[in-house]
């Protein structure tokens, strides 16, 4: 399921990062990687912040929706 219907204080695991190479490379530079975990930590106005290897990332609705746990 895409990271947009995780529920917040959920840890998950990302099994898969979908897009564009240019934008899988993005989320990768920011700590999203194959493997890892991933906390909801609030969900607002389309935007979600998530907790990510230890720092909490702030991302659109749309790149959450590339990331699949």
């Amino acid at each position: 399921m895409p990271l947009t219907m995780a529920r917040a204080g959920e840890t998950d695991q990302i099994k898969k990062i979908g897009g564009k190479e240019e934008v899988r490379k993005f989320l990768e530079s920011l700590g999203f990687v194959t493997g890892g975990d991933v906390t909801v930590v609030a969900a607002m106005g389309g935007n979600m912040i998530v907790n990510v290897k230890g720092s909490r990332v702030a991302i659109s609705r749309e790149m959450a929706g590339k990331i699949y746990v």
